[in-house]
């Protein structure tokens, strides 16, 4: 049938009550990237949908229609990681409320797609939720084109080195200590370059990665809040905060 998809692996980022028995489903595919399905009778009490258009739960889906909002025909439910702990559950939000909220319609991203489905799987099993969720940041503004070198000043182009500061903004990146206005000023060069090489272990590294993603999913939010971060902070406290 014209307009019709099948078998697409997809995974629900957020539904809600669409008309009086149905459904509004935003879902991550990875061949048609972000977009939204209509799931008919998905909110009646009786329908199967309901248990099955869950978060975080792998899934086969067919679709049809030729406009931007589409008909779910079918849904096969696949194995897939649980996020048991209420942390990874969190962490687990945010990363769909990203996806969501920032992601273009209609624009695949199957790296990203995949790095979903590897943080997902790491939330499952892991305790050690920070590099997990700096690691999946990092592929998100990649697949957003907005990664940035953490080695080369932009406003310079000379390199950083271990012994200097350094300034960030979202709109440039990793800017020299005498740019004018960064977001982000006194980063050391040592833990830029540490980062550069992935490091997420130390304390230092750690930090400054956060304050960065911060600093450039909140640019890209225009002000406006993520609603997953105030969970960190009612239910874990800022220290666990994304």
């Amino acid at each position: 049938m014209p307009g019709s998809v099948q078998q697409e692996p997809a995974y629900v980022l957020h539904r809600r009550s669409y008309r009086e028995t149905s459904l509004l489903v935003d879902v991550f595919s990875l061949n048609a990237g972000r977009m939204s399905v209509v799931a008919r009778g998905g909110n009646t009490v009786k329908s199967p949908l309901k248990a099955q258009l869950q978060p975080f739960q792998p899934l086969l889906l067919d679709w049809q229609g030729r406009h931007d909002l589409k008909t779910l025909t079918q849904t096969e439910v696949q194995q897939g990681p649980v996020l048991q702990r209420t942390e990874a559950l969190y962490c687990g939000l945010y990363i769909n409320e990203l996806l969501q909220r920032l992601l273009p319609v209609g624009d695949p991203s199957p790296e990203l797609f995949a790095a979903y489905i590897d943080t997902l799987d790491q939330l499952a099993t892991t305790v050690d939720v920070q590099p997990v969720l700096r690691r999946f940041e990092w592929a998100f503004v990649e697949a957003m084109g907005l990664s940035f070198d953490w080695t080369i000043t932009t406003d310079t182009g000379e390199a950083v080195v271990a012994g200097a500061h350094y300034g960030y903004d979202p709109e440039q990146g990793i800017v020299s200590g005498q740019a004018s206005a960064p977001r982000l000023c006194g980063l050391p060069g040592d833990v830029l370059l540490a980062l550069s090489a992935g490091n997420l272990e130390s304390p230092a590294c750690r930090r400054l990665a956060k304050k960065t993603m911060r600093v450039l999913i909140d640019h890209l939010m225009q002000g406006r809040p993520l609603n997953s971060r105030a969970l960190f902070s009612h239910g874990r406290g800022d220290s666990h905060e994304s």
